[in-house]
């Protein structure tokens, strides 16, 4: 059996559905993290989805983008799990400081953290649709449906 923990904390068993896999050594401190096969082939398949619609730009932009594609693959699973993170258990949290004080409702830290990412989501995939050549695209399509309502 393989356990995994952070250099501070205690080895535990690994969660169902990931491999252990070993990082560099750290301070002469081997370390050792959890990949979750099911999220990475998920996101292998945004990936992959989103290749194919940039599959008509040239070699060279398409360098130049790929990174960009990648993230916006990583960003939309993980935006997708923080999604039914939040419906499950809701966008506050009741929070005290301590036993002696009254608890409160809070923002849940994940709920900023989706907001944080969904922009940068958003603002990703901006600069993606941005590099599609004409007649591709969101632009595209509105022109297309503009052209279908027009026509009746």
């Amino acid at each position: 059996m393989v356990f995994y923990g952070s250099l501070q904390g205690p080895a535990r068993e690994p969660p169902k559905n990931t491999r252990v896999e070993r990082v560099t050594p750290y301070l002469n401190k081997e370390r050792l993290f959890c990949v979750n096969e099911q999220r990475e082939a998920r996101i292998k398949k945004e990936h992959d989805r989103l290749l194919k619609i940039f599959d008509d730009i040239p070699k060279k932009e398409k360098a130049i983008i790929d990174g960009l594609i990648k993230r916006a693959a990583y960003m939309r699973i993980a935006l997708e799990d923080m999604e039914k993170d939040l419906d499950e258990n809701g966008y506050v949290e009741s929070f005290t400081q301590s036993e002696k004080t009254a608890p409160y409702e809070r923002e849940r830290p994940v709920a900023r953290l989706y907001n944080s990412m969904n922009k940068n989501y958003q603002s990703t995939i901006k600069q993606l649709t941005d590099r599609l050549p004409a007649g591709k695209g969101p632009a595209a399509t509105r022109d297309t449906l503009d052209k279908f309502l027009d026509s009746e």
